[in-house]
């Protein structure tokens, strides 16, 4: 018996998968606690629908991810800090403030996740960072720490 699954099942598949499972097993276990429902000519075509619309919305997120590399790839985030005495900061500048002045400076969202830093920035002067945009895009960029 074909069945779409409804939610991950152990040793059968993931939830969304078309699977051919065995009548009694379908029957007495998966579609009575919800695991799956029966594979009709309706619920594959709205299966197919929902697969379509997810690729879609997967193109849009990599499109957009694209038009962000291009504007950002390159350029220079200022940042500034307050220091002591040899121009040692108070502190260090973390992936947050640089998501807050990506934020400020070219009006782009960035979660502090994504910014990838090589190493602590305790000192002033220009470091490169990698921005992670979506999977498999990313742009090279630089803060450059000042007073």
């Amino acid at each position: 018996m074909k069945v779409i699954l409804l939610q991950d099942v152990k040793g059968s598949g993931k939830k969304g998968d078309l699977i051919n499972a065995a009548d009694g097993y379908a029957r007495n276990y998966l579609i009575p606690r919800g695991l799956a429902m029966e594979a009709t000519a309706g619920a594959i075509n709205n299966k197919k629908t929902q697969d379509a619309a997810k690729a879609h919305h997967a193109q849009v997120e990599l499109d957009q991810a694209k038009e962000k590399k291009a504007v950002l790839d390159g350029k220079t985030v200022t940042v500034t800090a307050k220091a002591g005495a040899g121009g040692k900061l108070f502190g260090a500048v973390t992936a947050k403030e640089i998501a807050l002045a990506l934020k400020e400076q070219y009006q782009i969202d960035v979660d502090k996740k994504k910014v990838s830093l090589d190493s602590e920035i305790k000192a002033f002067g220009t470091y490169d960072f990698e921005l992670k945009l979506h999977t498999g895009v990313s742009a090279s960029m630089k803060v450059m720490v000042k007073e």
